[in-house]
């Protein structure tokens, strides 16, 4: 088979696209590794800041001040500065803490933050390390679509695939960057007329902005400096000032590192606008921004209460570095003693231990019957939403358990469990220097267990990628790509997909480019982009796992406060995902004494894909609801044919089979048991021909 032979070729790349941070939903541009600093800062997001009191907004402003405040001619653009490398920060821990990426959702360059004394006299910061900084405003949401596309708005843009809906952090250009999706805001005109303004819908407490370029693998376009304006009617505007003057604020020198500025002292308004003062030598005025603010208490707002989201369960709702893991999975295991296990898989490129949490009736052992499941996440060094969820969720199950919840009880009790919250405890910069140690562990992990169901957790969109994952034409980089179970792995992604609050809702924008709304939040992952050696595929081709990409949300690297929701939108999916283990046809293949058989075929009809028994003659086969024809083959036994039915109730059909010994086995068994080899013919008949001779002379 010509999958198989491609996988086999990928083996050594297998999982790297998993453990290697970075290539996103749509594809980053070319890195230098020099600018990364994944998970070796300290925790804190770029946009926790301490801030000053905030001086409250109030029309009317002074004359002169506002829209009609302009220079008569744009000053000269000045050259992009060259980006400092960052400086680490100290060491807190004996075992290098596992901390987050310097740039909140940026799988490119680290991010800069511009102090506002230094922005003011056109001094050069370099990047800062996060530890020292106390928590401050979140984000808006323009880059996790909680700024809807209505609230964006600009003086003009170039066309529609340039105007201010897409002018949103972190957002990727598609491929042939056309009317549609396009990499950034981009002004119609370059002068100092021009503006990208945000209505937040309420007053705000705003505290700061962060701008990128424009995401583009062909144009260079960004906006060197600019003014922050504020205002309560989108008619009047005061002016961001330092001391008597306005205040300009130092912005990008390259497209990719998000650059935060921080406001002097935060406003407050329902406006934000910011109106670009110089761009780049033989480039436009184009920008992506998030604008960091507190939401202003206001109980009377129907459109802020209408999109609230708050969550009953009292779950640890932080950023946790590796330290505060293991701490965590510690405080779950000592909570549910009887059903959880701590154990780790192998140990990283820094020597960090690969830590994953058991949740079983049974901690420790494989009980014959039960399917075994797991969740991985943390693969990416930038994408931290999937390792926070995996964290919530054995929280949610340890508590849940404890308090009788007859569904968790009853998934608990029937099902192996395993959570491996970060599989690239060393962020991406270490990971890219010896990737190898993470993927051998992984492989073995796989191997030994014989898990039936997977998900990895990823970030940067919001859909359920399945296998395969690589394309069948060498020469394209996108194809439909189907498996021989293409319609299990559509109904396990569906699962998923379905029961998200986000992802099947055909009103919400898309994360970047791509509309999966016509497969309803699903997508074959080699028609979306082809990756060699994935962990979907390694897992399909190489074990009887079936493993799915679950992309849990746009932003890859939510704000703290933003945690309960996401929360909220993944709960019911992640566990409808793993009932869906129960699904299809299980049993144990026996001999005739009652002994399993390890290492059985089983053999659908009509699917090119077989699975094997596992070490106790137990297997799992993942199965639609219908009739289906399943023979099981082992070495020195007969094989076995019988019909199994799969109905529409959750729990799998019992199917076992019991084989019986070939002739030539029992004849190998009886003269083993009795001290003896069997005669070999050819042997005996010379043996009798020489005898005869003998006897004739």
């Amino acid at each position: 088979m010509a999958r198989r032979g491609a996988a086999a070729l990928a083996l050594a790349l297998a999982l790297l696209a998993v453990v290697l941070a970075g290539v996103g939903a749509q594809g980053a541009a070319l890195q230098a590794p020099d600018y990364y600093v994944q998970e070796t800062w300290s925790r804190e997001p770029y946009y926790a800041r301490r801030e000053p009191e905030p001086e409250p907004f109030s029309p009317p402003l002074p004359a002169g001040t506002g829209d009609g405040e302009r220079e008569p001619r744009p000053p000269e653009p000045r050259p992009p500065k060259k980006a400092t490398k960052p400086k680490k920060a100290p060491k807190r821990d004996k075992l290098a803490p596992e901390t987050r990426p310097p740039g909140k959702n940026s799988n490119r360059k680290g991010v800069r933050t511009k102090s506002s004394e230094k922005a003011a006299n056109g001094d050069h910061s370099v990047p800062v390390a996060r530890g020292d900084v106390s928590k401050g405003c979140p984000p808006l949401g323009l880059e996790t679509l909680k700024i809807t596309d209505f609230q964006l708005h600009a003086s003009t843009s170039k066309r529609y695939g340039l105007g201010a809906h897409r002018g949103r952090l972190n957002i990727q250009a598609g491929i042939n960057e056309n009317d549609f999706y396009d990499g950034a805001w981009c002004a119609g005109r370059n002068d100092l007329h021009q503006w990208i303004e945000v209505d937040a819908r309420r007053l705000t407490k705003f505290t700061g902005v962060i701008t990128q370029g424009r995401n583009s693998l062909w144009l260079s376009d960004w906006v060197t400096s600019y003014k922050v304006m504020v205002s309560n009617d989108s008619h009047t505007w005061v002016t961001v000032k330092n001391g008597s003057g306005d205040m300009i604020f130092e912005g990008n020198s390259e497209k990719e590192i998000p650059v935060l500025n921080e406001l002097p002292v935060p406003m407050v308004a329902r406006y934000i606008r910011i109106n670009p003062r110089s761009w780049f030598d033989n480039g436009s005025i184009c920008m992506r921004m998030e604008i960091l603010g507190c939401p202003l208490p206001d109980p009377n707002n129907y459109y802020h209460r209408r999109n609230e989201m708050t969550t009953t369960d009292d779950l640890d709702f932080k950023h946790h570095n590796y330290k505060e893991m293991r701490q965590l999975m510690k405080v779950v295991n000592e909570m549910c003693p009887n059903i959880t296990r701590i154990y780790n898989i192998g140990k990283s490129h820094q020597g960090l231990k690969l830590y994953a949490v058991e949740i079983s009736d049974h901690p420790g052992e494989h009980e014959v019957g039960e399917p075994e499941f797991h969740y991985i996440a943390g693969a990416h060094g930038n994408e931290v939403l999937g390792r926070e969820l995996t964290l919530f969720l054995m929280q949610f199950l340890c508590q849940e358990y404890l308090a009788h919840n007859a569904r968790i009880v009853h998934l608990v009790e029937e099902t192996r469990i395993h959570i491996l919250p970060s599989l690239n405890p060393d962020g991406y910069e270490k990971a890219y220097e010896g990737v190898a140690v993470e993927t051998r562990a992984v492989i073995a992990w796989m191997e030994k267990i014989p898990f039936v169901l997977g998900g990895n957790l990823q970030g940067g969109e919001l859909v359920v990628a399945y296998p395969y994952d690589m394309v069948r034409s060498l020469w394209k980089t996108q194809e439909p790509s189907p498996t021989p179970d293409d319609h299990v792995f559509r109904w396990l992604a569906y699962s998923y997909a379905s029961t998200h609050r986000l992802m099947t809702d055909a009103r919400r924008r898309v994360c970047h480019t791509e509309d999966f709304q016509k497969e309803d939040g699903t997508v074959n992952g080699a028609s979306w982009h082809t990756v060699a050696g994935s962990l979907n595929d390694f897992s399909y081709l190489h074990t009887n796992c079936f493993e799915l990409s679950i992309y849990v949300g746009c932003d890859k690297y939510p704000h703290e406060s933003e945690l309960p929701e996401e929360w909220e939108n993944n709960r019911e999916s992640l566990i409808v995902f793993m009932e869906q283990v129960h699904r299809g046809i299980k049993g144990v293949v026996r001999d005739f004494h009652g002994k399993g058989i390890p290492n059985a075929i089983i053999s659908v009809e009509g699917v090119n894909h077989d699975i094997r028994t596992a070490s106790d003659g137990d297997y799992w086969r993942l199965l639609n609801p219908g009739e289906y024809v399943v023979t099981v083959k082992a070495e020195g036994f007969t094989s076995s044919t019988k019909n199994c039915m799969v109905g529409y109730d959750m729990g799998a059909t019992q199917c076992d089979f019991t084989l019986s010994k070939t002739n030539l086995a029992r004849i190998r068994e009886i003269m083993e048991k009795f001290g003896k080899q069997p005669i070999s013919l050819p042997a005996r008949r010379l043996k009798l021909r020489g005898r005869k001779r003998r006897q004739r002379g």
